[in-house]
């Protein structure tokens, strides 16, 4: 397993926000967060590839948010923030020797925090970042390969995955305020605690969760349901409106 992270960029501060209020973040508190993360991938059996950022790009420690991988190829995203289309390259540059890349191109939108796939099955979120012509697009692109492309509606959250992941290949832990879960038919799923709206976004690397320490009565419960939880603290890129899926791409060598 192979984990593209991205460094914290120094002007993190100036991130984009859509659903939460801006709040003072510590860069070197950041920094030193997103390697205890990265500590986690590697302890999950993932060989680190970290990429470097700079001032000009502050959301780039996102990097889910620019590719979407799948066995087949890697879909190079157009983020719907204009800001963050520079974060774009470098990826793409990083993902050359390992897939096929395809792109989203103009006028579709298309973050990859919104697209969840599981199995066969890609559910593309239609938010402030992601439109219909991007996934119409990642539609044309990944039927070819066998899989089944959903756009659905959310509420309340950045992007999908904000509000659901896979924890297996049939379960799914859920936020119901944020998405209708009547779209996941056949999938059994694990409500978020109530009291932890954000606790949905779970990062899944094998037989392992990683989730955020701020989650605790959500990763119990998963660990109930048989599962091998990690947590981490992501207190400073929670307030730039990151979670655990955001700050890396998993895939196979």
């Amino acid at each position: 397993m192979i984990a593209i992270t991205r460094e914290i960029s120094p002007s993190i501060v100036r991130c984009e926000l859509t659903h939460v209020a801006r709040a003072p973040i510590d860069v070197e508190l950041a920094r030193r967060q997103h390697e205890e993360y990265e500590r986690c991938l590697a302890s999950a059996g993932c060989t680190i590839r970290r990429l470097p950022s700079d001032a000009a790009m502050p959301d780039s420690v996102f990097v889910e948010d620019v590719a979407v991988v799948f066995d087949e190829l890697a879909l190079v995203t157009r983020p719907g923030a204009v800001s963050r289309r520079i974060e774009t390259p470098a990826v793409a540059d990083a993902l050359r020797s390992l897939r096929t890349l395809r792109y989203i191109e103009p006028p579709g939108t298309l973050d990859g925090g919104d697209a969840l796939v599981t199995g066969r099955r890609v559910f593309i979120g239609r938010s402030s970042r992601t439109n219909d012509a991007g996934i119409a697009q990642a539609r044309s692109i990944l039927e070819p390969f066998g899989y089944q492309v959903a756009g659905i509606d959310l509420t309340g959250c950045l992007h999908l995955k904000s509000a659901v992941t896979a924890i297996d290949d049939c379960r799914l832990v859920v936020n119901a305020d944020w998405v209708a879960v009547d779209v996941f038919e056949g999938f059994e799923l694990v409500a978020v605690d109530a009291s932890e709206p954000f606790a949905a976004n779970v990062l899944r690397i094998g037989e392992r969760l990683i989730c955020a320490e701020a989650h605790p009565r959500t990763a119990r419960r998963l660990e109930r349901c048989g599962f091998a939880v990690s947590t981490v603290d992501m207190s400073e890129t929670a307030k730039a409106e990151g979670g655990v899926t955001c700050c890396s791409l998993v895939l196979r060598d």
